[in-house]
Parts: structure tokens; C-alpha cells; sequence
């Protein structure tokens, strides 16, 4: 016969989630590009679109190749940030999407909406 079982679970602390903005040096009055690197999810886009609503440039450009994850929540303030854009008569697009990004944003039906590029480079190029 066993005698009474304890089970004892200790928890890790969880790590503390993090979204950095990085604006790159290419950027400038006309066009902002900006490189994210962290999680963009429920603990991260209040700051992200207080921020990026914020920004004047005519164009932005958001390199997601940083995005260690996304969500639901980050990407509802991807197309918040697009909308208020486009409402001020401003662009968006978004570069560098990991393969776990971009299935969210398929998900959610919005390959066709968002403007997706595959690099920096080519979102600057269709704007020129």
C-alpha cells in the first residue's frame, strides 16, 4: 500500500515580456523604419500603439524580424496602427515576419490587407 502523495510544483518566475523599438538610422522625416524585437502580445501593444500612434513620418515601415511571438492582441495593434494611419493619410508596412507571424496574421485574414514585405529594403523601394 503507498501512503498520501505530495506533489510539489515550483513555478519558475516567469521572465519578464518585453517589446523593444529600435528606429533605424535610415530612417528619416519622410520615412521612419523601425525594428521591433520581443513579444508583441497582450503585456506589450498598449505601449507599442501609444508609441507608433505617435509617429509622424509619412511612411513607416515596421521590421518584425525581432518577434519572438505574436498574438492575437499584437496583431489587432498592427492593424490599429494601420488604420490610424491610413485615416491621417500616412502608410504602413511590415517587413521580416517569422514563420509563427505571419501564420497569425493568415489566420486572422489579413495577408491581403496589411501591406507584408519581405525586407526593409523592398518596402523602401516600393515607396520610391
Amino acid at each position: 500500500m503507498f501512503g498520501p502523495r505530495t506533489l510539489r510544483y515550483s513555478p519558475s518566475p516567469m521572465q519578464p515580456v518585453h517589446l523593444d523599438l529600435e528606429k533605424l538610422p535610415n530612417s528619416n522625416g519622410n520615412q521612419t523604419v523601425i525594428r521591433l524585437s520581443g513579444k508583441l502580445s497582450l503585456e506589450t501593444v498598449h505601449n507599442f500603439v501609444q508609441t507608433l500612434r505617435a509617429e509622424p513620418a509619412a511612411h513607416l515601415i515596421l521590421d518584425l524580424g525581432g518577434v519572438s511571438f505574436l498574438d492575437s492582441a499584437g496583431v489587432g495593434a498592427l492593424v490599429q496602427i494601420f488604420v490610424h494611419r491610413r485615416n491621417q493619410e500616412q502608410t504602413f508596412a511590415l517587413t521580416g515576419l517569422a514563420k509563427q507571424s505571419h501564420a497569425v496574421i493568415q489566420v486572422a485574414g489579413l495577408t491581403k490587407l496589411l501591406p507584408i514585405h519581405a525586407t526593409v529594403e523592398e518596402a523602401l523601394a516600393q515607396r520610391a
